[in-house]
């Protein structure tokens, strides 16, 4: 194979542990022969391939690069890929699927029977401790018991058709797993792509939807992940009716960090509390509290992209936190009609990023990680 060289270009602001990509035009049998290496520096580096129109996504974590700085790589063919670390994705068959980042895990994603909608549970923070409410999953003592329906990190609407898929009572809908698209590894990221149908209470199939998560091998002293969310109108027309009780990416924090405990909300204006944040919009929100010793924190991320960014978020001093773009009744005036219809036979993504730190949204460079999500350092390739 020939040699590929890469230039990445550093954006207005410098960057940390930050994942890139470069389009190349190679293919996925030449990559896997191929060693990435920091010209500077002299040293391997890490990276993963996604195959792609005319060749592949490359992606590689650069570990700090200035603003405006430049960092050229070159790809060759080796015999030999350096050692490194890495997320693994296992399917243990029983409905969940373990992630661990660097031996340790940090994740499991729950399904199937006993789950009435997928989710993610626990959230393991930065100091080895759960981020998430570990209720209904698990009984623990002290924590809070209401909501059975507020499964850690979780993706729900409670009014699709007339179909209520976010609560748990009697006359509920549900999402039933129907296979995963991967559940894979690597020394960059692991994924897990779900495809779920969403049914009413009789059974019925009201959508699909195709959950991709992308968790990255980024050092212990925070976590990153990615959400996709693509929903397909596979029957006929979906509404998602306007309602407060939703969230495309919901989440709720563990007991001792609730805002009635120790807890505290963040927007990205500056806004605090449940009083200034709930039904307003921001690019992100910010849950951080006391879990035992330390304080920790769990960000969501809303993109550019996603339809009526930025998002309007549900977030409630007794844990939740949703972005919730369709409640318009509830956040901005009753007479406001927010349902929006998603035509037969189309689809409607959403993209979201999850950052797990340490300290409050400040200590935890919250600002800081998002912008380097929305503008992140680009990549050329030449021959």
């Amino acid at each position: 194979m020939q040699e590929l060289r890469i230039v990445l270009h550093g954006s207005r602001r410098p960057v940390a542990f930050c994942p890139v990509s470069a389009r190349v035009n190679r293919s996925q049998r030449e990559l896997d022969d191929s060693v990435l290496t920091d010209l500077a520096e002299d040293v391997p580096v890490p990276f993963q391939s996604v195959p792609a129109a005319g060749g592949a996504e490359l992606h590689w974590i650069v570990n700090s690069l200035a603003a405006g700085q430049q960092k050229e790589y070159v790809l060759r063919r080796s015999a030999e890929r350096p050692a490194a670390s890495a997320v693994t994705v296992k399917n243990t068959d029983d409905g969940r699927v373990d992630v661990k980042i660097g031996g340790e895990l940090f994740t499991r994603y729950l399904y199937g029977e006993g789950v009435p909608k997928p989710c993610l549970y626990p959230l393991v923070g930065p100091f080895g401790q759960g981020v998430t409410r570990a209720y209904p999953q698990e009984e623990v003592e002290g924590d809070s018991s209401d909501h059975v329906h507020h499964r850690s990190l979780w993706v729900s609407w409670g009014d699709v058709n007339g179909s209520d898929n976010w609560s748990e009572e009697e006359g509920s809908g549900r999402m039933v797993h129907r296979y995963f698209d991967a559940t894979d590894g690597g020394p960059v990221f692991g994924r897990i792509v779900a495809l779920n149908d969403w049914v009413d209470v009789a059974g019925a199939r009201v959508m699909q939807d195709r959950l991709e998560y992308r968790f990255y091998n980024v050092p212990p002293s925070f976590r990153l992940f990615d959400l996709d969310v693509t929903f397909y109108a596979s029957e006929r027309d979906v509404r998602f009716g306007d309602t407060k009780e939703g969230g495309i990416i919901s989440l709720r924090v563990a007991a001792t960090m609730e805002g009635t405990r120790t807890g505290r909300i963040r927007n990205s204006l500056g806004a605090v509390t449940e009083a200034e944040t709930w039904g307003k919009r921001a690019s992100w929100c910010d849950y951080s509290g006391r879990v035992g010793e330390h304080t920790v924190g769990i960000a969501v991320f809303d993109h550019p992209s996603n339809l009526r960014y930025p998002t309007y978020w549900h977030v409630r001093d007794y844990g939740l936190m949703t972005a919730n773009p369709f409640g318009l009744s509830s956040f901005v005036d009753e007479s406001v009609d927010g349902s929006y219809v998603l035509p037969a036979g189309q689809n409607l993504c959403f993209r979201y990023r999850v950052l797990v730190h340490a300290g409050g949204a400040q200590e935890g460079g919250v600002r800081e990680k998002y912008l380097q999500w929305v503008f992140p350092p680009s990549a050329s390739a030449r021959d």
